[in-house]
């Protein structure tokens, strides 16, 4: 085998290697494709969630169809997911607090008041996950007829309905997100 030959074999395999990560962000590979919500997904973009100088966490972005375009995103009645890979260890308290001032900033009062018993859910989901550990998965699968929460590859439950879906995933889409960086990047940019 000629060096050359050598070389194409050495490159392809690391291609292959690769295929499945499409992305690293802050040292955690990204995949390129996911399956929610009983459909196959792709990488509409990720980024990293800092606070203080703190990593925190890298959130992923899987839809049908790439888009920049949060509206039609948070609207859309297809599957979407977001992944987020903890990047410090953080307690039941902290990522609910987070989390429930995300959906106060981004959605009206008479939203969340309509939505108390999905919110309610929604933080005893997160209880059960209790203290989340740096390498640790959050899994947010926002299906077309609810919303399932998955924490290191087990299923913690569903929130029936797709407003909650919506009113969640303006925390990181809407118009006061946590960071402006981060949702440029899970919408591509």
């Amino acid at each position: 085998m000629t060096r050359f030959n050598a070389f194409i074999i050495a490159a392809a395999l690391a291609l292959a290697a690769r295929a499945g990560c499409a992305a690293e962000v802050a040292g955690v590979r990204v995949d390129d494709h996911m399956r929610g919500g009983g459909s196959d997904l792709v990488l509409n973009g990720a980024g990293l969630r800092t606070k203080f100088f703190f990593k925190v966490y890298v959130a992923a972005l899987y839809v049908p169809k790439k888009t920049g375009d949060a509206r039609e995103i948070v609207d859309s009645a297809q599957a979407r997911l977001i992944t987020l890979h903890l990047m410090r260890s953080l307690d039941a308290d902290t990522l609910i607090g987070a989390l429930k001032e995300g959906l106060e900033k981004n959605n009206s009062a008479a939203d969340l008041a309509a939505l108390k018993p999905e919110i309610d859910r929604f933080e005893a989901l997160m209880r059960q996950i209790g203290k989340a550990k740096e390498g640790d998965i959050v899994l947010i699968d926002f299906a077309p007829n609810g919303t399932d929460v998955g924490f290191n590859g087990q299923t913690r439950g569903t929130i029936p309905g797709r407003a909650f879906g919506q009113a969640l995933l303006k925390v990181w889409l809407g118009d006061q997100p946590p960071q402006a960086d981060l949702k440029q990047a899970l919408l591509g940019g």
